[in-house]
C-alpha cells in the first residue's frame, strides 16, 4: 500500500526529498509559497499546493489528517516549522518529521511534537526518503545499484529461522549481520529463531527496495 507523505517547504533539501519519495512510488503532497517551484512540482508530485506555511489557516486547508507522514522541510524558518508540526500533530498525523538547522531548533520542535528530527548535515534528502518511504531503519548507498539497509523483523518472521524465511528468494536480500535492539552486531546464525526485537543488516539492489514497503 502506498504511503501518503506531505513535504512542506521546497528548498533544496525539500525538493530532493519530495522528488525522490515520488519516484519511489509514494503519494506526495508538496506545499510552498513560491509559485514557480510549486508549478515545477506539478509533474513531480501527486498534489502541489501554493501556500504560506507560516499561516495556520493555510496549513489547515492542506487537510493533513489523511497523511501517513508530514515532513516540515523548513530548517531555516523556526516559526513556520513550529506551526506546521503543531497543526500536523493536532490533526492526528501518525509521524511528523521536521528538518532542523541547530540543536536549539531541534529541542524546540521536539517539544511541540515532532516525532523525528532530520539533520541535513548528517543525512541527505535521498537517504531520508528511503528511510521514510520504505520503512527502513537506516540506509546507505554503496553505488548506483547496491545498498546496505537496516530492517526490523516483521511479525510473520517471528519464531522462524533464516533458512525457513529464505529472504533472498522473498526480497532478494542477503543478511549480513543481526542484533537485538540496543545490542551489538554479530554474524547471523541461520538456525536461530527470529525474535520481535531483532534488527538485520541486509545487502540488496536498490531496485528491490519497493518490495520492502
Amino acid at each position: 500500500m502506498k504511503r501518503s507523505i506531505a513535504v512542506l517547504g521546497l528548498g533544496k533539501y525539500g525538493r530532493s526529498l519530495a522528488e525522490c519519495l515520488y519516484d519511489m512510488g509514494s503519494e506526495v503532497l508538496v506545499a510552498d509559497k513560491n509559485e514557480d517551484i510549486v508549478r515545477e512540482f506539478s509533474n513531480k508530485s501527486t498534489v502541489a499546493v501554493c501556500a504560506d506555511l507560516s499561516n495556520e489557516d493555510e496549513i489547515l486547508a492542506l487537510d493533513l489528517k489523511n497523511m501517513d507522514i508530514v515532513i516540515s522541510a523548513m530548517g531555516r524558518n523556526l516559526s513556520a516549522s513550529i506551526m506546521a508540526v503543531t497543526v500536523a500533530k493536532e490533526q492526528g498525523v501518525p509521524l511528523v518529521v521536521a528538518k532542523t538547522s541547530s540543536d536549539r531548533m531541534s529541542s524546540i520542535l521536539k517539544k511541540v511534537g515532532a516525532d523525528k528530527i532530520l539533520d541535513p548535515e548528517d543525512e541527505g534528502g535521498v537517504r531520508s526518503a528511503h528511510i521514510l518511504s520504505s520503512r527502513l531503519m537506516d540506509y546507505m548507498e554503496l553505488d548506483d545499484n547496491f545498498c546496505l539497509a537496516e530492517v526490523q523483523a516483521r511479525k510473520n518472521w517471528i519464531g522462524k529461522n533464516l533458512i525457513e524465511l529464505n529472504l533472498r528468494k522473498s526480497y532478494n536480500m542477503n543478511v549480513v549481520a543481526m542484533k537485538e535492539k540496543g545490542g551489538y552486531w554479530s554474524f547471523a546464525d541461520p538456525h536461530v529463531k527470529v525474535k520481535d526485537n531483532n534488527i538485520f543488516l541486509v545487502a540488496m539492489e536498490k531496485k528491490d527496495l519497493r518490495k520492502w514497503k
